[in-house]
């Protein structure tokens, strides 16, 4: 894996530079004042995005030229998952003076690199965000920000600067081969589009990757788009055991609606874990309200959290290949057979 450390934060200067006009001009630009034409405006804006300039609202307001803050920025915050990141994060910057700022993407590139780019401005002393995909401009800001910059919950992709998760292919190799273990051979998945949410595509790459290796093959896949919910989870549970009733396995792409299709089953009826085997992901609080629990990985959220901040905060040194490997944990609940017995 490639690591590419933050270089010296990027000034007017480099803008000029990179944009044939003068500092003064750049200014004027960016803080869209001044006659200045078209073309050069266009010049300008993009130099500064090429170059992942962000400009600076404290400049001279402060000695040290950062805040006390650190930027978080996450996909959702409708997401049970994020709740317990945040967690972690806040209990280990408690007692450090610094203070974490949320800000939200909807799983959007382009909202991304907005938050990112007003975060920046302010100057803080860290950025902890989620995932590894990222435009070509929330990457140069970020790699050339001068700052400590933790990229969270994956660990299949290439940092900016310090990587904590776990493998997400991996976790899903890892439970395709529980399944095969337990004797299970038709098995289906359930999840959403996956154009954005990278990280359950490549838990399914590493579930077929693992079913492959055993000379299985998916019978039967259902998608959905939008947020996850247990009445999605029922609904699309319906769905494919309509299409292929003879699935004994179901492979969710999350604990939520694996919850729905848990109880989908159980109101039908079927004999789990002998007729169906069902398996969400991430382990939350809402499978300890189920009247039997659903089999599901640890994604180990809030210990990502942590070790994220303690790095942020100098708590704790990254490793000499920038990589915190957490290790996804299986928890078998009550949804797949026994193979110890």
């Amino acid at each position: 894996m490639t690591i590419q450390r933050p270089r010296r934060p990027l000034t007017l200067r480099d803008v000029s530079e990179a944009s044939g006009v003068s500092e003064m001009t750049v200014s004027r630009v960016l803080r869209n004042r001044g006659d200045v034409s078209a073309a050069t405006r266009e010049k300008v804006l993009t130099a500064a995005k090429t170059l992942g300039y962000v400009p600076n609202k404290i400049a001279g307001g402060l000695a040290s030229q950062r805040v006390n803050l650190v930027a978080v920025v996450i996909p959702s915050l409708s997401n049970l998952v994020f709740p317990d990141v945040l967690g972690g994060i806040s209990a280990e910057l408690d007692d450090t003076g610094l203070q974490p700022v949320i800000g939200v993407t909807h799983y959007s590139p382009a909202r991304e690199e907005m938050v990112l780019y007003d975060m920046l401005s302010w100057r803080p002393s860290g950025v902890i965000l989620a995932g590894l995909e990222h435009s070509k401009a929330s990457r140069a800001m970020l790699a050339n920000s001068g700052i400590p910059v933790v990229e969270i919950m994956d660990t299949d992709g290439e940092a900016i600067d310090t990587l904590v998760g776990i493998s997400h292919i991996r976790a899903g190799r890892e439970m395709a081969e529980r399944i095969i273990a337990a004797g299970y051979r038709r098995i289906g998945f359930v999840g959403t589009h996956m154009p954005e949410d990278h990280r359950a595509r490549k838990r399914l790459v590493g579930f077929e990757e693992g079913l492959n290796a055993a000379g299985i093959q998916l019978e039967a896949r259902e998608y959905y788009q939008g947020g996850s919910s247990l009445l999605k989870g029922r609904e699309l549970t319906e769905r494919i055991l309509g299409r292929a009733p003879d699935l004994d396995f179901l492979y969710f792409s999350n604990d939520m609606i694996g919850a729905g299709g848990l109880l989908h089953c159980l109101d039908k009826g079927y004999d789990i874990p002998g007729q169906i085997g069902l398996a969400g992901f991430n382990g939350v609080d809402l499978l300890d309200g189920l009247p039997i629990r659903l089999t599901t990985t640890d994604a180990r959220r809030v210990d990502i959290g942590r070790r994220a901040a303690r790095l942020v905060a100098g708590k704790e040194v990254a490793p000499e290949d920038r990589v915190i490997q957490m290790v996804p944990t299986f928890m078998p609940g009550d949804t797949i057979r026994d193979i110890t017995s």
